[in-house]
């Protein structure tokens, strides 16, 4: 498998990939990017469970036994587990939320897989993005998974992010080029 070299040069795709490698070996990759995920979710949730992955003031071992006690709690795997261990015990938490989205770009290239980012001033119905993921998948040559999330900044439209393309059909940027164009 190619890993892009911006992940492998980062210090979370260092990790990401080693992680990645020991799930693949295991065949549990999915499974390690389900636990990761729920710890995403929990640190998102707790003030205190990140305070914990970001104080330089809690040391090694209070972090590496409170990463554990939440795992435990989330249910995770012993391979999730022990990688939280390694990253307390380096004093790596901090970048925990870059090693999780490195980690997901690897599994997802790995699967063939996409993310387009859609942005959108109303929330989309479920034929909506239906429609949407079947015209991106055929543009793409590959399987295109989506993330939403709304903007009503942007009046109308949609504004489409593919890893480094943007398409931006919202009527925001119209009026904007429209204005422009009239001041010329």
């Amino acid at each position: 498998m190619d890993i892009s070299a911006g992940i492998q040069a980062s210090l979370a795709g260092r990790y990401a990939s080693a992680l990645f490698d020991l799930a693949s070996e295991n065949g549990t990759v999915t499974a390690v990017e389900s636990d990761l995920a729920k710890v995403e979710a929990a640190l998102a949730e707790s003030d205190e469970l990140a305070a914990v992955t970001t104080n330089p003031k809690v040391s090694r071992d209070a972090a590496k036994k409170a990463l554990w006690g939440v795992s435990a709690l989330l249910g995770v795997s012993e391979l999730t587990q022990n990688f939280l261990g390694v990253l307390a015990q380096n004093r790596r938490l901090s970048q925990l939320p870059q090693v999780i989205r490195a980690f997901r770009a690897i599994a997802a290239a790995q699967r063939g897989e996409v993310t387009a980012e859609v942005t959108s001033a109303h929330a989309l119905t479920d034929a909506q993005l239906a429609d949407l993921k079947t015209k991106l998948t055929a543009r793409e040559g590959r399987t295109v998974k989506l993330s939403t999330k709304v903007d009503p900044d942007l009046l109308g439209g949609l504004v489409v992010t593919i890893g480094s393309k943007r398409i931006d059909a919202s009527i925001r940027t119209r009026l904007n080029s429209l204005s422009q164009a009239m001041k010329a």
